[in-house]
């Protein structure tokens, strides 16, 4: 491995530290004030606020992900290991989980808002409303405690019920599994021990923690649902307001990012041909979205299937 990330593009390297450093600094602050509270009034806005700098920290975290958060790979990786300490989650399995995604996108392995005959139509609407609900969020919280546990639940063999989850599973690589279990450790060590140093209520904690995963599951298929199949076009530029864009470092842009993967977030809206600038607004994108999953017997072949993600 280099350490010298493979983008052509200018990353923003002192720029993204400095946003990390404040990120960092604002979420401890609003767990720290969590436990300084009885005001449900008060705890709701800490609650707003952490999910919404949260998500900005995953963004942050995504350029991470594909080697954009500094040009020195190993400052980089560490970084992402931080803040995903937050979500709370390995960087090392959110990575391969991403980058996967990328190589599956809108193929019959990530069509979440498709089943095919034969599939169990419950089964995708409960994968699917899952999503929408925050149960997406849970699900990869708990690889924390399968990482350390129940590692072989990492593997494929027990996943063939689900094409998706089956498709993900067999895209890890090995090579990252003592990672992933540290960083599992780390998540675990840090939480418990803010809750402790501040002396915050368990439901205090468990409420921002699922504050943020609530909003973070629903906006994770909000970009594709309902676009067209194909790895990089499969995705769509939302709008929202214009300070809600710039927290998020520009992750609405996400059909940008398909089609340009190694470009920083901060040139995102700058870059893509005519027709590919923002559409539909991101609220009325999630309200259409529970319209659920659709039959369909068209079918896209995942070229990348089988590929290990290094």
């Amino acid at each position: 491995m280099t350490d010298k990330a493979p983008t052509k593009h200018t990353i923003p390297g002192k720029l993204n530290l400095a946003i990390a450093v404040g990120q960092t600094v604002g979420l401890l602050s609003l767990l720290a004030f969590s436990g300084q509270t009885d005001s449900f009034l008060v705890l709701g806005l800490l609650t707003l606020a952490y999910a919404l700098l949260m998500n900005s920290t995953y963004a942050l975290l995504h350029e991470a992900e594909h080697g954009l958060l500094h040009m020195n790979r190993k400052l980089n990786d560490l970084c992402g290991a931080i803040l995903a300490l937050f979500f709370p989650a390995p960087f090392h399995l959110l990575r391969q989980g991403h980058i996967g995604h990328h190589l599956r996108n809108r193929s019959d392995d990530e069509a979440f808002d498709f089943y095919f005959e034969g599939e169990s139509k419950v089964w995708k609407y409960l994968q699917f409303y899952g999503i929408l609900t925050g149960l997406f969020w849970v699900t990869v919280v708990a690889s924390n405690f399968i990482a350390l546990f129940l590692p072989k639940l990492l593997t494929a063999r027990w996943a063939d019920f689900d094409r998706p989850t089956q498709s993900l599973l067999e895209s890890l690589n090995p090579r990252y599994m003592r990672l992933i279990r540290i960083e599992a450790v780390a998540a675990f060590i840090l939480h418990f021990s803010w809750a402790l140093l501040w002396d915050i209520p368990p439901g205090h904690y468990i409420l921002l923690l699922c504050g943020f995963g609530f909003l973070w599951s629903t906006l994770q298929y909000v970009h594709h649902y309902g676009t067209e199949r194909s790895v990089l076009k499969g995705a769509k530029n939302l709008r929202t307001w214009k300070w809600l864009d710039r927290l998020w470092l520009n992750h609405n842009w996400h059909k940008n990012h398909h089609a340009h993967p190694l470009t920083p977030w901060n040139q995102l809206p700058d870059i893509g041909s005519e027709g590919d600038g923002e559409q539909e607004r991101l609220l009325k994108a999630y309200l259409i979205m529970w319209k659920g999953p659709r039959l369909t017997n068209e079918r896209v072949n995942n070229h990348y299937a089988g590929k290990i993600i290094r």
